[in-house]
């Protein structure tokens, strides 16, 4: 055993963990931290601010199968990255951060800088804990990184005292084998519970499969494709599965929901045998099926709570409460073994005539750039070494809409909590777990504007991540509700200053900084933009009057989608 200080300790634990980068802010209270940091080979990013440094460190686990650290210092620190903590939760995120506080003897006082760390985040992160007398730290943090990875993934908090921090103990060396093997869930499907799957599934001749975050790893989408090469199923998917397969796949229908593609949600009013794998339900998706009489549902998820809700609320056929890699592996398996296949000819028939026949369109005589033509032309240079990440807004479902992502991990949003400011801070994240791949950030310009710091992190570093800015002076998707419903009265939604963000992003250091007003420059802007080197901005200045379609109404089901005046019916000519 060798003694050290707890901060060297805690540092010593992240070194056996593998972490090779953490994202952070610098503080009196995590001082000691930030310096035992200094003689390790743990890279050091500082962010803008605490909230993106969360959002960054997020981001590395979104976009990898290793968990993000973000540290910290106290007090004002603890807040800003609430907001960040309360997303990864939202989407099942695992994320360690490592916060400093007031030494113990000064918790509960007014002294500087204090806040109840646990009153902060008690409902916003899978567990919260503050380092007393007596605790392991080592244990503590090599615990705490494989429990945020277990079960249903989500943000650990741990707060360490000052005095914690200095505090001389004895570093054990444990072996990690121990912590990620008490975490190990080995749940299998049994012969008979296949058995039972497949007395549903062949009894239906309109499958659809319906996948969801709970799949978006290397494993599940390993799992899930090879599992569709055998049945071919036609299939949707949450915001948060997009690349889980294919989006070139022409049984792969894309995003269902309140925004989602107008073929995934007229087909969804024609299945019988709704296959939902790891996926939460969504409001914006749940809501709005409304299942014909007859319509099975086959549910598996990792999260025993929502199976209990949606047992009561769907009334589902078949359950199961395990990883879904493992039970679609299982599912596969059997069928090999007993030799099940599935005859839907005419179902896959139907899908590949919806996909073709209802394809996403836009204003294409507006004399502006409409930020549908924008994506709409991303999405012919998509490859499989482009990685997303989306602010929130208009901008955010038109990428889901639009960009066919062809790998797990590689389209990174803010789903369940809808946080503006997300994609430049987790684009860093992103960059730094996947240093060869092709980081974009897409943003609007109202989010954007919320972490607007990170372009000076992303600059200061020289980092080669691509942000592409939608500008139309305006929070559109707000407009877009407040034009609906209240009469065009649009209170707090628009900008009464044209800013020239390029020119921001110039200032700063970005190698590429351009805006584009005029469509005539757009496709050129655009491959000047991605085949440039280093940090490239790109501010396209789109109609600030555009509305986002197809959309299901608040309250309303899919039968009552709107399509609007610009995506309709073309001929089938296959």
């Amino acid at each position: 055993m060798e003694e050290m200080n707890g901060a060297e300790i805690l540092v010593k634990s992240l070194e056996d963990l593998g972490v090779k980068q953490i994202f952070g802010y610098t503080g009196a209270a995590i001082l000691p931290v930030f310096h035992a940091l200094e003689k390790s080979d743990i890279e050091i990013v500082i962010n803008s601010n605490e909230q993106s440094a969360a959002f960054s460190a997020a981001g590395y686990s979104r976009s990898s199968g290793d968990v993000g650290v973000a540290i910290v210092t106290s007090g004002p620190a603890i807040t800003n990255t609430l907001t960040s903590v309360a997303d990864a939760y939202g989407d099942s995120i695992p994320l360690l951060v490592i916060a400093g506080q007031v030494p113990a003897h000064k918790i509960g006082t007014d002294s500087f800088q204090h806040i109840n760390v646990e009153g902060i985040f008690g409902e916003a992160a899978k567990k919260v804990m503050l380092v007393s007398d007596g605790d392991d730290l080592e244990a503590i943090i090599k615990d705490a990184y494989y429990f945020a990875k277990s079960g249903k993934p989500g943000p650990v908090v741990i707060d360490v005292p000052l005095d914690k921090q200095q505090k001389m103990h004895e570093y054990q060396d444990m072996n990690i084998m121990r912590f990620e093997e008490s975490y190990h869930d080995d749940r299998h499907l049994c012969d008979e519970q296949c058995e039972e799957f497949f007395r549903l599934f062949l009894n239906s001749k309109r499958p659809l499969l319906y996948l969801g975050g709970g799949l978006n790893s290397e494993a599940g989408s390993h799992a899930i494709r090879e599992f569709n090469d055998y049945f071919m199923i036609p299939s949707v998917n949450t915001l948060m599965a997009k690349g889980v397969l294919d989006g070139r796949e022409e049984l792969n229908l894309g995003m269902l929901g309140m925004f989602g593609t107008p073929y995934a949600n007229m087909l969804i009013q024609e299945n019988d045998f709704f296959f939902a794998i790891g996926v939460r339900w969504d409001d914006r998706v749940a809501e709005k099926v409304g299942f014909a009489i007859g319509t099975d549902i086959a549910y598996i998820d990792i999260n025993p709570e929502k199976m209990h809700q949606i047992k009561i609320e769907r009334g589902p056929k078949f359950t199961f409460i395990g990883d879904a890699t493992t039970a679609i592996m299982d599912l596969l398996n059997y069928a090999k073994k007993n030799n099940i296949t599935l005859n839907i000819y005419e179902w896959q028939e139907r899908a590949r005539f919806l996909k073709r026949s209802w394809p996403l369109d836009y204003n294409r005589e507006s004399e502006f750039i409409q930020s549908a033509e924008v994506m709409s032309l991303l999405s012919n240079y998509i490859d499989g070494n482009t990685m997303i990440t989306t602010g929130v807004g208009n901008q955010q479902m038109l990428a889901a809409q639009y960009l066919p992502m062809q790998k797990a991990k590689s389209f990174m949003t803010s789903g369940s909590f809808g946080t503006m400011g997300f994609s430049m801070p987790t684009s860093i994240g992103v960059h730094f777990a996947n240093p060869e791949a092709r980081v974009i950030a897409i943003d609007g310009d109202g989010s954007l504007r919320m972490n607007l710091g990170e372009l000076h992190t992303i600059a200061s570093l020289n980092l080669p991540i691509k942000i592409l800015m939608l500008n139309n002076r305006s929070d559109g998707m707000v407009q877009n509700l407040q034009d609906a419903a209240y009469e065009g009265k649009r209170t707090g939604t628009q900008r009464p200053k044209d800013v020239h963000f390029a020119e921001i992003a110039e200032s700063f250091g970005f190698a590429f900084a351009e805006r584009i007003t005029d469509r005539k420059e757009l496709k050129d802007g655009m491959e000047a933009f991605l085949n440039s080197e280093g940090p490239c901005f790109l501010e396209v200045c789109t109609d600030r009057e555009e509305v986002l379609y197809p959309k299901v109404p608040a309250g309303g089901a899919y039968k009552d989608m709107i399509l609007g005046p610009y995506i309709k019916q073309v001929t089938d000519k296959s």
